[in-house]
């Protein structure tokens, strides 16, 4: 494969691929998302200040109170989090979900590729979180999904990550049920981690729209509601407080509304 040095100095031999196979991905999500609802997304593009851009992607509904599928591919000269100039490349898809019915689970789900002159890695995955109703068949389905993916010893130590990861500090408490979390995955070739990225983005539909479409319809309560608003005060001390991508996302000079996506329509304290 021939190598390509962009402005910035950055080896961009792989970041087409990366790139290419995270805007496939990206449209997947939001045409089953356009589906389940019948509601367009509303797009909205943005320029990084040193290179590159993104793409946010919100909709509002009557399943999704708020979700958000956004698309970047960003380049840079400094690292957020590194002493040293390091010049950069970094893409990626990264979407939440907050659901009109309280007995739907919001989902997450991020990956990304980051390369700079030195070295290259994936990271990424998806975690689920019932706003207060936890459901046992649910988690299993969710978690069952991701190990088939990727496999058990993967698994295994992803899911482990991923409670570690998730894990709200001050409230003494993981942020849901768990799932799978990986970072600086840098295996012996480019092709062997995009494959198993591709195999973790691929898995993200079928890990959560059987969950979103047995419970939509649903009836719920006010008091659910009410319920479902104070759980998602955690989730917004979570992504404020702990998350690395919100701190990536304003260190490195991302766009402010694209990173506060995360954020649910409505919480209370």
């Amino acid at each position: 494969m021939q190598k390509i040095l962009n402005t910035t100095g950055v080896s961009m031999q792989n970041k087409d691929s990366a790139a290419s196979y995270f805007r496939s991905l990206r449209e997947q999500i939001i045409a089953a998302f356009e589906a389940l609802d019948s509601t367009p997304f509303v797009r909205t593009k943005w320029n990084h200040h040193s290179g590159g851009g993104g793409e946010m992607g919100v909709i509002r509904g009557t399943v999704f109170e708020k979700g958000a599928v956004n698309f970047s591919a960003v380049e840079g000269t400094k690292l957020p989090m590194q002493e040293k100039e390091t010049p950069f490349f970094a893409t990626g898809v990264s979407l939440i979900t907050h659901m009109m019915n309280p007995l739907m689970p919001t989902v997450h789900m991020n990956v990304r590729y980051i390369e700079t002159k030195e070295k290259w890695w994936f990271g990424g995955g998806y975690d689920l979180t019932p706003m207060g109703f936890p459901n046992d068949d649910d988690t299993k389905h969710f978690h069952s999904v991701a190990q088939e993916a990727i496999g058990e010893d993967l698994y295994s130590k992803w899911r482990e990550e991923a409670s570690e990861y998730f894990y709200i500090k001050h409230r003494k408490k993981e942020r849901g049920v768990g799932g799978i979390f990986f970072d600086k995955y840098a295996p012996n070739t480019f092709e062997e981690g995009l494959s198993l990225v591709q195999s973790v983005g691929d898995s993200f539909l079928p890990s959560i729209l059987p969950i979103y479409e047995r419970k939509k319809d649903l009836p719920y309560s006010k008091e659910e509601k009410i319920k479902q608003n104070m759980l998602r005060a955690h989730y917004v001390e979570f992504n404020l407080i702990y998350d690395r991508g919100t701190k990536f996302g304003f260190q490195s000079g991302g766009n402010p509304e694209a990173i506060l996506c995360s954020m649910p329509p409505t919480a209370t304290w």
